[in-house]
Formats: structure tokens, sequence, C-alpha cells
């Protein structure tokens, strides 16, 4: 009989077919079923593993507030460039003169020192423009949301508004009784307010 005729036919495995010996006495593995279907029971300590849970829900993300950093940080530095300059004209006054009689005036008598002498003036714009130049700094940092730092800005900025507008009232707002160093100092509320109320406007952005 040749290998033709001895092949089952259909590709039918025959009695005396390798793949058909087993070793008497093993039982087949069957494919464990652990869901609740019929099947073995489960090994000891096994325990399914949860599904994973995905919230819909919005998050705020952290993120920087570049565009109010770079307003804050040039409050600072027109504030810092305005101690080099001299602020009232034909006076070899500058900001840095000013602000150190401002010092000066407050060792001596005090706080109502400052503002007998108008030393308070000068102080506040500088002072603040520091100040705004730090919260810049500040806001520039990755956070949900800067409007606390953006509500500081807003009160020094008022402050050093303050110490502009007066002064400018004393001279009934002519331009020619300033100088140099005051344009700088005038640029430093107005900065500072730009920088505050972006980081004040600006909303959460959500994912």
């Amino acid at each position: 009989m040749s290998e033709r005729e001895q092949t089952p036919a259909g590709g039918v495995r025959g009695p005396d077919d390798w793949r058909e010996q087993t070793i008497p006495g093993i039982q087949p593995v069957a494919a464990p079923v652990w869901a609740g279907a019929p099947g073995p029971p489960p090994p000891p300590g096994y325990a399914p593993r949860p599904a994973p849970e995905y919230s819909t829900t919005p998050v705020r993300v952290r993120r920087p507030d570049s565009l109010a950093s770079l307003l804050l940080l040039m409050a600072g530095i027109a504030a810092g460039v305005s101690l080099l300059l001299r602020w009232p004209p034909m006076s070899d006054l500058t900001g840095w003169d000013l602000v150190r009689r401002g010092f000066d005036d407050a060792a001596d008598g005090g706080v109502a020192a400052l503002f007998d002498n108008g030393s308070w003036q000068p102080m506040a714009v500088v002072l603040g423009g520091g100040v705004l130049f730090l919260l810049g700094l500040l806001v520039v940092l990755p956070a949900r949301s800067h409007r606390f730092l953006g509500v500081l800005a807003l009160l020094v900025s008022l402050a050093a508004g303050a110490g502009v507008l007066v002064p400018l009232a004393g001279v009934d707002w002519d331009p020619a009784a300033i100088d140099t160093g005051f344009w700088f100092a005038a640029a430093v509320p107005v900065l500072g307010l730009l920088g505050a109320l972006k980081a004040l406007l600006t909303g959460p952005r959500w994912r």
C-alpha cells in the first residue's frame, strides 16, 4: 500500500499519528476562565485587576503668563533706569538722590516726615518698581492661575501711580517741569497696571 493510501482522507489524523499519542493519566489543559464563566477555580491569592477609571472632568493646566511677566519686568527696569537720571529739570538730583533723601527723612522723623517733605513719592515709584520686577519673575513660573499675583501687582502699581500723579499735579501738569528720569518713573505704574490686568484677566486653561 502506498503512502498516499495510508494517509486518511480529508486531513483526518489516524490512530497511529504521533500527535494523537498522549501519556496515560494526563488530562488536557483547559483555558482558565476566571471572570465568572464555568471553568476551574482561580489559583489562591488571585484577584481580578479592576478596569482603569477615566474621568471626563476637565482639569486646569499649569502654565506661565509670559506677556504679564514681560510687562512687570519692564516696569521694574524702568524704575531702575529712573535712578540714574535727573527727575527735576535744571537740577543734579537723580532718582537715587531722591530715594536716599527719603530714607534719611524716614530715619530722622519716621513715616510722618516722608509725607511732610514729599519724599514718599520717589520711594513709592522706585520701590514699587522693584516689587513689580519680583512679581514678574513669579508670574513667569507655571501655575494654574496668576490672579493673586495680579492683585498684588495692581495694588503696587496704584501706589506707584500716586507717587507720579501727586508731583505732576504739584507742577500743574507742566511737562517742562520734569526731566527724563521722571518720564521713566511715570512708565512704572503704566507698565505695572498693564501687567497686572493681563495676569488678572487671563483665565485658567482647561484640558
